[in-house]
C-alpha cells in the first residue's frame, strides 16, 4: 500500500494530488510548512491530553527531576562518593537531568510514532513526520518547567557564594537545546521505522536509554575519567551538549568546539538518515504494522 504522498495544486482547478514521494531525500518542506496548523494542534494535544490525565499535572514536571536528583545524591554522592566536581551535588546532577529527560522522552515517544499513530496514519493523510516533530516541541514545555525550577536553585547557591562560574558560554544553550531535540528527533524516526516490523526493538530502546544515561556524564564528571579513554564517552553525541551546558552554567566540566562540531554534525547525519529510512517505511508500513 502506498502511504508515503506529496500533495501538488493543479492550477486553476483547485484540485489537490496526491502522488508518491520519488526520492528518498524528498524532505519536502513546503508541504510540512503548509501542515504547520496540524503541528500546533498536535503540540496544544499533547499538553491537554497530559494535564487531563494527572491530578497533579505540570507539577510532575517538576517532582521527576527533583526525586532523581535527590536520589543521586544519596546513592551516587553519598554512598558511591562520586564526585560532583567540586560543586554543589543538586546543581551538578539537576544540569545534567533537565537536558536528558527531555532527551529520553523525546527519542522514546518519537520511536512510537508509527505504532502509536497506525489507525490515524491508515485513514487520513498527512505528512508523517508532523508526529515527531509536534512531540520535540511539545516536550520544550516540560523542559521550559524544569529549567525555571533550576534556575531558581542556582540563583539561590550563586547568591550564597557556592562558588559556580557562569561564562559567556551559556549563550549556547539554544544551539544545545536544538542539538538534544535533533539527536532524539533522528534517532526517535530511526527506531520508529525498524519497530514497524521489529518490534522487539521497543523494549530495546527501553533498556538502551537506561544504559545510555550511565554513558553519559550526568552521574559523574567526564574529567574523572581517564585522559586516554574520556574519547569513548565522547563518542556519545550526548556527552558533549551535557558538558557544554554543565561547563557555561558551574564553570567546571570539559569544554571543547571539537566534540561539539562532532556532535552537530553526527545529528545532522542522523535527521537526514532517518527521514530517508521514513520515507522509504511510510510508504508501506501500513502492511507491516
Amino acid at each position: 500500500m502506498e502511504e508515503n504522498n506529496t500533495h501538488s495544486e493543479l492550477e486553476g482547478g483547485g484540485f489537490t494530488v496526491i502522488k508518491p514521494q520519488s526520492s528518498l531525500l524528498d524532505l519536502n518542506l513546503r508541504e510540512l510548512w503548509r501542515y504547520r496548523d496540524l503541528i500546533v494542534m498536535y503540540v496544544k494535544r499533547d499538553i491537554v491530553t497530559f494535564y487531563k490525565q494527572t491530578i497533579l499535572g505540570p507539577l510532575w514536571f517538576v517532582i521527576q527531576p527533583v526525586l532523581t536528583t535527590v536520589m543521586f545524591m544519596f546513592v551516587f554522592g553519598n554512598l558511591a562518593g562520586i564526585s560532583t566536581d567540586g560543586v554543589p551535588g543538586v546543581l551538578f546532577y539537576f544540569s545534567s537531568i533537565i537536558l536528558w529527560n527531555y532527551f529520553a522522552d523525546c527519542l522514546n515517544r518519537n520511536s512510537r510514532t508509527f505504532t502509536d499513530n497506525q489507525n490515524v496514519f491508515g485513514k487520513v493523510y498527512f505528512p508523517r513526520l508532523v508526529v515527531p516533530i509536534s512531540v520535540t516541541i511539545s516536550n520544550l514545555v516540560r523542559l521550559a518547567i524544569q529549567f525555571a525550577l533550576f534556575v531558581v536553585i542556582y540563583i539561590y547557591y550563586f547568591a550564597t557564594g557556592a562558588g559556580i562560574q557562569p561564562n559567556i558560554y551559556l549563550l549556547l544553550l539554544p544551539l544545545l537545546i536544538l542539538m538534544t531535540a535533533g539527536v532524539s528527533l533522528g534517532f526517535g524516526i530511526i527506531f520508529s521505522s525498524l519497530t514497524t516490523k521489529y518490534r522487539d526493538l521497543t523494549f530495546l530502546l527501553q533498556f538502551g536509554v537506561q544504559l545510555w544515561m550511565y554513558a553519559t556524564p550526568i552521574i559523574y564528571p567526564l574529567n574523572s575519567i581517564p585522559a586516554d579513554k574520556q574519547w569513548l564517552i565522547q563518542l556519545n553525541p550526548m556527552t558533549s551538549v551535557i558538558e557544554t551546558f554543565k561547563y557555561s552554567v558551574l564553570g567546571t566540566g570539559v569544554f571543547s568546539w571539537g566534540w561539539l562540531g562532532y556532535s552537530f554534525a553526527l545529528m545532522a547525519v542522523l535527521i537526514l538518515v532517518g527521514i530517508m529510512i521514513f520515507n522509504k517505511i511510510e510508504k508501506s508500513f501500513m502492511d507491516t504494522v
